[in-house]
């Protein structure tokens, strides 16, 4: 199987219907510049936002737009200032309910479910109670057929892809682990999660 095959017309349209039905909003642009538009399009000024950590929003530049752009409360930059050993509780409650979080995921299959899945479990608070808004920004090569798919993707795609990276970025050689894993099965809160698809390979 290959996981990183854009998603065919008919299983984008399927899977935007499917999140539909199931409380999550979402919407389909083209590309990463019109991905990146859509995000500060929605995204208040002043707001308090957590870009989580992702290759996606590296990638089209909405991370450093967000910790860049004074016009909003970036708790990256707040996490930044603070010591982890004389604040750690206070950095792990910041961290866990920011106002906004935007960030991307690992999987999502036809019938409307949202995988991540994450070493530290750091960001899934956020998305799965702690954010009052959320905005995830994937790439349609991350739809699959159903849950079996979206778990052999993650474990024999995602994972090897991620454990290369912080290899080449803290020099952690022994990899990365599926931690834990975050699945959405459905938002009760109308508008508060929304999924913007991207018809371009970003992220893994």
């Amino acid at each position: 199987m290959n996981w990183d095959n854009l998603a065919e017309e008919a299983s984008i349209s399927k899977t935007v219907e499917a999140l539909k039905k199931n409380g999550v909003e979402a919407m389909v642009v083209e590309n990463g510049v019109e991905a990146k538009k859509k995000v500060f399009e929605m995204l208040p000024e002043g707001a308090e936002v957590m870009n989580m950590s992702s290759v996606t929003l590296d990638t089209i530049g909405v991370s450093e737009e967000i910790i860049s752009n004074e016009k909003y409360k970036a708790v990256k930059n707040e996490l930044s200032k603070m010591d982890r050993n004389t604040h750690g509780m206070e950095m792990q409650k910041l961290g866990s309910a920011p106002e906004w979080s935007v960030g991307s995921v690992h999987a999502v299959t036809e019938d409307g479910k949202v995988i991540i899945a994450s070493n530290t479990g750091s960001q899934l608070p956020a998305y799965a109670y702690g954010s009052a808004h959320v905005i995830l920004v994937i790439g349609s090569q991350k739809i699959v057929k159903n849950m079996d798919d979206a778990m052999k993707r993650i474990y024999d795609y995602v994972l090897p892809l991620e454990s290369v990276r912080l290899n080449k970025a803290y020099n952690i050689s022994s990899g990365s682990y599926v931690s834990k894993v975050l699945i959405i099965n459905r938002e009760i809160n109308p508008e508060r999660v929304k999924v913007i698809f991207v018809k371009e390979k970003l992220g893994f």
